[in-house]
């Protein structure tokens, strides 16, 4: 009986590390790399029509 508790508990801290630590940190980095893609892309984009306008 008490093996079976244990397991159900473990199964219920197991869904809230998944669902409340990592899929969270998961979403934040996946932002933070949007975010600095999109700024690579702008100094890119800058730094190329800059270029151009230079010759």
């Amino acid at each position: 009986m008490s093996r079976t508790v244990m397991a159900v508990l473990g199964v219920i801290l197991a869904l809230y590390v998944v669902f409340g630590l990592v899929l969270p940190a998961l979403f934040g980095l996946f932002k933070f790399l949007i975010v600095l893609a999109l700024v690579a892309f702008v100094v890119v984009a800058v730094v190329t029509v800059a270029g151009k306008f230079a010759k």
